[in-house]
């Protein structure tokens, strides 16, 4: 019942209240039981009204459930730097998916940024070169003084990561440090570890096989300019849940090395649902910048669909 009709039941309530002082054509027993039944139903109306909104606030979670497939033609962007105007979620875009483009949501109270992606939909690059991604960069400190930092920090929910039969090829990432080197070797930009999202999975009321949490992973360089299996590792940080908001803090940069005052540590250090994980970044008198990027990266196999929401960035220049 709306509010309207609410009013013009009370008011009418009031009426028959008034009626009865006035006139004898009922007894009061009756108008006060009359009475009563009118506030009671509109007690239960109001009840069922919010039980019915929880209800569609449910439904109305932001999860693509549509087949999968590699591009769609609303998501075919031509330009990587496709955005919306006045984007809730800071930094500037890197689109290259052919199977959506950026878009908001709003859920559970809050607007959110969409990022989904899926397998071989890198309409960008060369093909079967670099995995697709809807990712945000953010600009890069560029000095290496004791106390120059790029920190971000938001809020993630995961509904999806890329699911393939080898566990190695699972997951999507949702985040990353970067930062060049001097020395050479590696990638021209690297990524100084990466947190990845890999899907566990469980049963669903009807029986079938579904992602239910993500384990964390830092995906972290062994030195400087490191791939392969060689040169980086995986370090298991924790666990979310689908769906569940969860606060991010990423923060990169330099800082005094406790043990030699003369020295500096070149750290990436995230904070994930209030538990934090340091890292100390090898060769640190190597590094000459401090980057982030977030969103969604990777997906070798089904769907990526990553939200972010509460998105700040702020960064500190130290010579």
């Amino acid at each position: 019942m709306n509010s309207i009709s609410k009013n013009i039941r009370f008011l009418w309530v009031i009426a028959l209240a008034f009626s009865f002082t006035f006139s004898s054509c009922q007894s009061e027993s009756e108008v006060v039981d009359e009475i009563e039944d009118i506030i009671a139903e509109d007690s239960n109306n109001g009840d069922s009204e919010g039980d019915s909104g929880d209800e569609s606030e449910q439904e109305k979670l932001d999860e693509d459930t549509s087949e999968i497939t590699e591009c769609t033609t609303e998501g075919t962007n031509s330009n990587r730097e496709t955005d919306i105007v006045g984007a809730v979620n800071v930094g500037k875009i890197d689109d290259r998916s052919c199977y959506a483009n950026y878009k908001e949501s709003f859920y559970a109270g809050k607007t959110w940024g969409v990022y989904n992606i899926t397998d071989g939909s890198n309409h960008q690059d060369k093909a079967n070169t670099l995995q697709p991604r809807i990712e945000r960069s953010l600009s890069r400190s560029q000095t290496t003084g004791v106390g120059s930092f790029a920190r971000f920090t938001g809020t993630v929910r995961i509904l999806e990561a890329a699911d393939t039969p080898r566990e190695s090829d699972s997951g999507t990432y949702i985040m990353q440090a970067k930062g060049k080197h001097t020395g050479g070797g590696g990638s021209a930009d690297p990524a100084i570890c990466l947190y990845i999202a890999r899907p566990v999975f469980g049963t669903d009321e009807n029986g079938n096989r579904v992602q239910v949490s993500f384990d964390i992973y830092r995906e972290q360089i062994n030195f400087r300019g490191g791939s392969g299996a060689n040169g980086r590792q995986f370090v298991y940080l924790t666990n979310i849940k689908k769906n569940e908001p969860t606060s991010i803090v990423l923060e990169v940069g330099f800082r005094e090395d406790p043990n030699d005052a003369s020295k500096k540590i070149h750290y990436a250090d995230a904070v994930i649902g209030g538990e934090t994980f340091r890292f100390n970044i090898p060769e640190p008198e190597k590094g000459t910048q401090s980057g982030i990027r977030y969103g969604a990266y990777r997906v070798k196999g089904g769907r990526a669909q990553i939200r972010w929401a509460d998105t700040t960035y702020r960064k500190v220049e130290v010579e």
